[in-house]
């Protein structure tokens, strides 16, 4: 096998192993099971974790009446889950 090719497949086992150390985390855990449990509502915890980011969660929670606890539980779960589809992919 030639330089480049062996370098090229030690790369390609290098980013193999990168992305399913990726995949042992916690975040990726937290994302797989609400994706497989939730499938119904992956979209709508994205799109207000998005809307938690760009407002703050004190904003956020204020104007959808939530506590800040329950905002912080929103904005993680939708985190997990496009770590997930991201890692997943």
């Amino acid at each position: 096998m030639s330089g480049g090719m062996a370098r090229s497949k030690r790369a390609v086992v290098g980013a193999d192993e990168f992305l399913e150390s990726l995949m042992d985390t916690n975040l990726y855990s937290m994302g797989a099971y609400f994706s497989d449990q939730h499938p119904d509502l992956v979209d709508e915890v994205i799109d207000q974790s998005v809307a938690i980011e760009e407002r703050g969660m004190r904003g956020y929670a204020d104007d959808q009446q939530l506590t800040l606890e329950e905002c912080f539980h929103t904005l993680l779960t939708g985190l997990a889950v496009r770590y997930y589809k991201a890692v997943a992919a």
